[in-house]
C-alpha cells in the first residue's frame, strides 16, 4: 500500500549529514514531507537541518550513531515526539571498505556489519513493529548497492553487507504485506558522494584522491539527487527494488546467470587495486598538499 499523498507524512532519514541521505531529505522536503535527520557528524547534520528550514521544511535532527546500543529507538522515539509518527524509514547509514579479505581483521568485518546490516535491521525491524502496533501503512527501506548482486574484489565485505541487507528486505516485503507496510531494497551505482574517500581512509588507503573510484566508467557515475529522486517515486508506486540504471540492473542478472563473464573484469580489476593500493600507501609517506585536510 503506497503512503499515497506525501505531504505531511514524515520521514525519519539516518546518514542524512551527506551524500544519498541528505539528497533525499532535501526531496522529500520538496514533496511537503517532515523530516527526522540523524547523523553522528552534528555540524553537517545541523548544516542540512537548517538549509531545509530555509526551503520551509520541518525539520527535527539527532545526532547518533546507529549502531550504538538502543539508537533505533531512540531515534523512533525522537520522531514520535517531534511529529507524533513517523510513516516512512530510510535506513541510509553506512559505510565501505576496501580491503582483501585474508586481510581483513575480525573486529573490522564485525564492525562494518553491525553498521551497515544490524543497524539498518534493527531500525526497520522497530519501525514496523510500531506501526502494525498502531495499525498504521508506513515504507521502510534500506540503502543496499548494485554490489548486493555481484561484487568486485576488495570489496568483498562491503557488498556481503549489502547482500544481506537487500535479501532481508525481500523477505520483509511480503511479511509485512498484510500489515500494509512497504519495504524497498534501493541499489545505487557509483555515486558521487565522499563515499569512497571515508571509505579509502577506512581501509589504510590516500583519502585525497577523487570522490569515485577508477573503476567506474563515468556513464556510470550518477549524482546523489538521481537516487533521492528514484527513492520518492518509490514512495508514490512502491516497488521491491530501487535501481537508477537498468544497464548494470540487466548486467547484474547476466552475470548471476554465467559468473564466468565476469571473471575476467573481475581478474583485471584485482591487479588494478593491487597497482593502486601500493602506489597509495606509499603516497602516504611522502609530504602532501593543502588538500589532504580533506580527510
Amino acid at each position: 500500500m503506497a503512503l499515497g499523498e506525501l505531504c505531511g507524512k514524515v520521514a525519519v532519514i539516518t546518514g542524512a549529514s551527506s551524500g544519498i541521505g541528505a539528497a533525499t531529505a532535501h526531496a522529500v522536503v520538496a514533496e511537503g514531507m517532515r523530516v527526522v535527520l540523524a547523523a553522528r557528524r552534528v555540524e553537517r547534520l545541523h548544516a542540512v537541518a537548517e538549509s531545509l528550514r530555509a526551503k520551509g521544511g520541518e525539520v527535527h535532527a539527532v545526532a547518533i550513531d546507529v549502531a550504538a546500543p538502543g539508537a533505533s529507538a531512540q531515534l523512533l522515539d525522537a520522531a514520535e515526539r517531534a511529529f507524533g509518527r513517523f510513516d516512512m524509514v530510510f535506513a541510509n547509514a553506512g559505510y565501505g571498505m576496501e580491503r582483501a579479505h585474508h586481510e581483513t581483521a575480525e573486529v573490522d568485518l564485525r564492525q562494518i556489519f553491525e553498521v551497515n546490516f544490524f543497524a539498518s535491521t534493527d531500525l526497520i525491524t522497530q519501525a514496523a513493529r510500531r506501526l502494525i502496533a498502531a495499525n498504521r501503512p508506513g515504507h521502510l527501506l534500506m540503502c543496499s548497492s548494485c554490489l548486493a548482486k555481484f561484487t568486485i574484489p576488495y570489496y568483498g565485505a562491503y557488498a556481503a553487507t549489502k547482500a544481506a541487507q537487500a535479501m532481508t528486505c525481500r523477505a520483509m516485503r511480503f511479511e509485512l504485506e498484510p500489515h500494509g507496510i512497504e519495504v524497498s531494497s534501493v541499489h545505487p551505482v557509483t555515486t558521487m558522494t565522499e563515499f569512497f574517500e571515508q571509505s579509502a581512509a577506512r581501509s589504510g588507503l590516500d583519502p585525497c584522491g577523487t570522490k569515485t573510484p577508477d573503476h567506474a566508467p563515468k556513464f556510470f557515475v550518477q549524482p546523489p539527487e538521481r537516487v533521492a529522486r528514484a527513492i520518492v517515486s518509490c514512495l508514490k508506486r512502491p516497488r521491491s527494488e530501487v535501481w537508477t540504471s537498468l544497464l548494470v540492473r540487466l548486467s547484474a542478472g547476466i552475470i548471476t546467470a554465467f559468473p564466468w563473464v565476469f571473471d575476467g573484469a573481475c581478474r583485471r580489476e584485482a591487479r588494478r587495486s593491487r597497482k593502486l593500493a601500493t602506489r597509495s600507501r606509499q603516497g602516504r609517506n611522502r609530504p602532501v598538499g593543502r588538500d589532504s585536510s580533506r580527510a
